[in-house]
């Protein structure tokens, strides 16, 4: 009896062995989780039989800690949730913790996918990153605020006639960038010029030739305060005629501008288009967007991840020790944006360490270690013990 009593203790405490080095040797690897190994005992009616293994579980919803990388598709969850990551061939969807994600190329398309190969889930499926040049993007508004100076002297628009080559014709004037249909850069000036109390002139000149119309009036209210740009509302539409490309049609728009007694200053030169440019490589935020930056400045966000938490995560079945399957014990995958309900922030450059507690491991492992001598010792003690039985005979 004592000999089947070890038996069971020895086939038990090596499997609980095995979880052990298995967790040890897993302490460095991305989002995993350590396992434990569970026992129970086996009785004949009341009569004690052994020990037997009831079951391995996995710490799931125990997080480890957040490491840096520096390295932009490295994604770590900071709280509740799962990564989704699905199999192209099987389409079954797996869920993991393990964010070390990278491009890859199927075909003509490229995804984001895990270390084994599966395609990283978002909102709308499959993450495709677009990996082609954008192409440029002409100027059609400027928003455009300053400030022009109450103390300038009047200019007589009849007796003296807009110059852009005379600045005595005019009070200020400031240079903004824009870009054409092919992306080519421009310079366009505008001059400003009192005219009347409350009433100012601005003229607009692409690269020295003047816009349609060539000019349009700002007036401004006793305190200060922009009331209209020509007559109406506070935007003109400039149109300016080019060789080879498309015409230039640049709304800009003067609201926040003042007048008051301080030198005149520029509080807002924003302009929209760009040129061309190249994809450099993506960034994530902690919104789980996927925004795809370029040479030109410009960025576009090409998807957003999905992440899912369950009911009961503790009842995923473990295809690895980074990837888990959802269960009728888990109940259905609870799939939403990051940072919503009990889902987690996504931290880009970084990853989320094993859960493993070496020190915890390494005692659990002299403890197994002990059992198993025990073990070992109540068989090598029944075998002697039925060997003088036997010599006695």
């Amino acid at each position: 009896m004592s000999f089947n009593i070890a038996l069971t203790g020895l086939n038990a405490t090596s499997e609980q062995l095995n979880t052990i080095s298995n967790n040890i040797s897993n302490a460095n690897t991305t989002g995993f989780k350590s396992s434990r190994t569970e026992f129970g005992s086996v009785y004949a009616d009341t009569q004690a039989m052994g020990v037997e293994v009831l079951r391995n579980t996995q710490s799931i919803t125990l997080g480890g800690s957040l490491v840096n990388t520096n390295r932009n598709l490295d994604l770590a969850i900071s709280g509740g949730g799962f990564f989704i990551v699905k199999d192209p061939a099987t389409q079954e969807e797996q869920f993991t913790r393990a964010g070390a994600f990278s491009l890859g190329l199927a075909g003509d398309k490229t995804y984001l996918i895990d270390a084994a190969g599966k395609r990283v889930q978002g909102v709308t499926g499959d993450i495709e990153i677009v990996t082609s040049d954008m192409a440029a993007e002409a100027t059609g508004s400027l928003a455009f605020v300053a400030n022009f100076d109450a103390n300038k002297t009047a200019i007589d628009p009849v007796a003296v006639p807009f110059d852009p080559d005379s600045p005595a014709t005019y009070h200020s004037s400031y240079t903004s960038r824009v870009f054409d249909s092919q992306g080519k850069e421009h310079s366009l000036t505008q001059y400003f010029r009192k005219v009347a109390d409350n009433q100012w002139e601005a003229y607009s000149y692409l690269d020295g030739s003047a816009a349609t119309p060539a000019s349009t009036v700002m007036e401004f209210t006793t305190s200060g305060q922009l009331d209209n740009v020509g007559g109406a509302g506070t935007t003109v539409a400039f149109n300016f005629a080019m060789t080879g490309v498309e015409p230039l049609d640049i709304t800009v728009d003067y609201v926040g501008s003042t007048q008051y007694g301080i030198e005149f200053n520029v509080t807002k030169d924003v302009a929209d288009g760009f040129t061309s440019g190249t994809f450099v490589g993506i960034a994530v935020n902690t919104k789980g967007e996927i925004v795809a930056n370029y040479s030109n400045g410009q960025s576009n966000v090409q998807g957003k991840l999905l992440l899912a938490n369950f009911t009961n995560p503790e009842g995923l079945r473990a295809v690895s020790g980074t990837a888990w399957v959802a269960t009728d014990e888990s109940g259905t995958a609870l799939k939403g944006e990051p940072g919503v309900g009990q889902r987690g922030s996504i931290y880009a450059a970084a990853l989320e360490n094993s859960n493993v507690d070496l020190t915890e491991e390494l005692v659990n492992l002299m403890q197994g270690q002990r059992n198993y001598q025990a073990n070992t010792k109540v068989i090598s003690t029944q075998k002697d013990l039925d060997q003088i039985l036997f010599s006695s005979m």
